[in-house]
């Protein structure tokens, strides 16, 4: 749909002989469907007359912008949606690729047998803190992984970051967004990664990196046109049953879709990661994030965080539908940082009411370095570096 070389006449079909894109072998894939949002109805009335499952994939960079209207109500441009699929079409995020689908983790420790049993764990992780800094810059994105070269796998994430700010940011809903006030919020939005900075922080954070002329409503807009084409996916707080009453904290917490699209808004390499540990730890932090958020989808699971007014905080609490959960703390490794993150979890955890919801399935410190997977004898905390992990 999106090629260059047929788009004009693709989407002329698409308006006046729609079922002749839809015809041939199946599955049929339609990349960026939004182009033409008119393919959604079409789609949902094709499977109900073939009454067949599997007939279509329709991928996109971005959600279907909203049907623009004149100045008496008649639908102008963008085409409408009628119908939401429901029944007919199921919704599937595709992310970028975790550090086992990219043949990066040996996969030893399976998130899904820790919700069965976490009593027995082994595993072996070949990720040492060099490597660890080009995954993070490199990111999951499948042309970087099949790059030769270390050099052109790197560009893979400041070209995604130019086209970003240049182009993809003003598709979106057709406004044309700033360039270099995009790449200020992008930037910004790193420095933040695993924070919970409201739009004010990031506004000031921007100000006082010398722009004085940006609004709330400004940061807020960007922000939203950046979540729209999946570059963005903050991480939402999780609300437990608790033994005593606690404020929590329901600010969402900030993250790239990838840790690449951090590292390039701010013009960082591998070398500048090691170089400051400080950074390197919090972009670690959306990594493992990017592959929890994988590993979960792949159990019917979500991923949220939590923090209280005490500061007592989880990185990352792993969900499943049938109220199974696990707690995870995210450290880039070391064995302070590790008891500090299973105290953590050893705090919460004795918060929880038990008799209200069922105990946490696991607690789990997950490392970016470190040799083997182990269960702590003192307190039972499950240690896994994310070289060792998979669904």
């Amino acid at each position: 749909m999106a090629d260059p070389n047929t788009l004009s006449q693709n989407l002329a079909i698409a308006r006046t002989n729609i079922s002749r894109l839809l015809a041939g072998e199946t599955p049929r894939l339609i990349d960026e469907w939004q182009i033409a949002p008119q393919f959604w109805d079409a789609v949902r009335n094709e499977v109900d007359n073939r009454e067949d499952d599997g007939q279509f994939m329709l991928t996109g960079s971005a959600v279907p912008g909203k049907a623009r209207k004149d100045d008496i109500g008649n639908s102008i441009g963008d085409e409408q949606i009628f119908h939401t699929g429901t029944g007919r079409i199921s919704r599937l995020k595709l992310r970028t690729m975790s550090l086992w689908e990219s043949g990066d983790s040996t996969g030893d420790v399976s998130l899904g047998n820790l919700f069965v049993n976490a009593d027995k764990i082994d595993g072996v992780s070949h990720i040492d803190l060099d490597r660890l800094a080009y995954l993070t810059c490199r990111g999951g994105w499948p042309k970087a992984v099949l790059k030769k070269t270390v050099k052109a796998a790197l560009a893979q994430a400041f070209n995604y970051f130019d086209s970003v700010v240049s182009n993809d940011i003003k598709r979106v809903d057709d406004i044309d967004r700033d360039e270099e006030l995009a790449k200020r919020i992008m930037r910004s939005y790193a420095r933040n990664q695993g924070s919970q900075a409201t739009a004010g922080t990031i506004l000031a954070d921007i100000r006082n990196n010398g722009d004085e002329q940006m609004s709330d409503g400004t940061v807020y807009s960007y922000i939203k046109a950046l979540k729209e084409i999946f570059v963005i996916e903050d991480s939402v707080a999780w609300n437990p049953n608790l033994r005593s009453k606690t404020a929590i904290r329901t600010s969402d917490t900030r993250y790239f879709i990838d840790p690449s699209i951090a590292t390039a808004s701010l013009g960082l390499g591998p070398n500048d990661l090691i170089n400051d540990m400080e950074t390197f730890g919090l972009i670690f932090e959306t990594l493992a994030v990017r592959d929890l958020r994988v590993y979960a989808d792949a159990l019917d699971g979500k991923v949220y965080h939590y923090r209280d007014k005490n500061n007592l905080e989880c990185d990352a609490v792993v969900h499943l539908r049938n109220g199974s959960y696990g707690l995870v703390e995210i450290k880039i490794g070391g064995a302070d940082l590790i008891n500090a993150g299973a105290k953590s979890l050893k705090d919460l955890s004795d918060k929880i009411d038990t008799t209200r919801m069922k105990k946490p399935s696991f607690l789990m410190v997950l490392t970016g370095i470190g040799d083997y997977a182990y269960k702590r004898p003192e307190d039972g905390v499950l240690v896994v570096p994310v070289g060792c992990l998979k669904d």
